[in-house]
């Protein structure tokens, strides 16, 4: 009888597409004795809707879900078609899974309390950043924050369980629909990427133990706005473009940060005459971001204090960003606070 053995190579003939989301979930899933499997089902959870909202994106052209929506959410937005499906898409996967007690959304004015008493988790989205960015096909993103409740599991959720400072999260992440579409997060074990694969419908792992480059050539800010700036921030952008570093803003949060987190650099959205307590939210946008930027080896900061130390006092508290490599973000805080650095120098 004849018999055959594997010729290795002929390995390369086909490509291997790597360990799958599930797969690498299930792996780490020993990180967390205490969730009992809970956490690693919330973040397929997210991943599921993640996939419908790519789906959604990808098909907005032809089925006429781009644009405004007509109506504006609590932050006085206006919001677009995509702002709404991606909230509907993820709050029904959030609350069918049943891990979730509570649910803060960009797009709901109230704490959305699910009536789900044993559920562990409260979980901070932004459900679609920089929606209106899909009309002219620039990369748009999910950002999330998972908190464990601190109140008993049975009982009625209170807000001490809501407004958690953001060095309380279990979980953080964020979903970039561009050119391909990632899911980035961390367990407060380092930060993993994983890249979907359309024709599998899978999260693969592209991107392992994600470390942000101590510096980079990179600075993102919107320049629109310099005359409204305090003279730190005036002063930190003039010496990027002295030093001749790269301007790069695409005014969608995700795919700017994204760029940073790889290649390093600096986002920042500092406050404004206009907006003197800055514009981002603080317990759905920044402190997911700084969670993932911290886990890199970055940082995130106010531009005195440590953004994950912040005490929240309202769902929708918004905050001055200014995040990325930690180099970078030092420089701009010592420039913004020159009389502190005289004291400790």
């Amino acid at each position: 009888m004849k018999t055959s053995t594997f010729q290795p190579d002929q390995s390369h003939l086909a490509y291997s597409v790597g360990i799958t989301l599930d797969r690498f979930i299930k792996l780490k899933q020993s990180d967390f004795p205490f969730a009992s499997g809970e956490l690693s089902q919330l973040l397929r959870d997210i991943a599921l809707a993640a996939k419908i909202v790519n789906r959604e994106t990808n098909r907005a052209g032809l089925a006429n879900i781009g644009g405004a929506f007509g109506q504006t959410n609590v932050q006085g937005e206006e919001q677009q078609k995509l702002d709404v499906i991606a909230n509907i898409r993820f709050m029904r996967a959030l609350s069918k899974g049943g891990e979730v007690c509570a649910i803060v959304s960009e797009e709901e004015d109230a704490v959305v309390d699910l009536q789900n008493n044993s559920g562990k988790y409260v979980v901070a989205i932004d459900p679609l950043d920089g929606s209106s960015n899909i009309d002219v096909n620039i990369s748009i993103g999910t950002i999330f924050s998972i908190y464990r409740r601190k109140s008993p599991i049975g009982s009625p959720i209170l807000l001490e369980d809501i407004m958690q400072p953001g060095s309380e999260q279990v979980a953080a992440g964020y979903v970039l629909y561009g050119s391909s579409t990632m899911l980035v997060y961390t367990t407060g074990f380092g930060v993993n990427g994983f890249t979907y694969e359309n024709s599998l419908g899978e999260f693969f792992l592209s991107h392992p133990d994600i470390q942000a480059p101590k510096s980079g050539t990179i600075y993102s800010i919107n320049e629109g706005l310099q005359l409204e700036w305090e003279k730190g921030i005036a002063d930190f952008v003039q010496s990027c473009k002295e030093m001749k570093m790269q301007s790069r803003y695409i005014g969608s949060l995700v795919a700017d940060f994204h760029r940073n987190l790889l290649k390093g650099g600096i986002y920042l959205y500092p406050s404004t005459l206009k907006n003197p307590s800055g514009k981002l939210r603080l317990m759905y946008e920044a402190n997911a971001l700084a969670f993932i930027i911290e886990q890199a080896g970055g940082k995130a900061s106010e531009g005195k204090q440590r953004i994950l130390d912040i005490q929240p006092k309202n769902l929708h508290q918004r905050t001055p960003l200014i995040i990325g490599s930690v180099e970078l973000v030092e420089q701009v805080e010592r420039m913004m606070n020159p009389m502190e650095t005289l004291v400790t120098s």
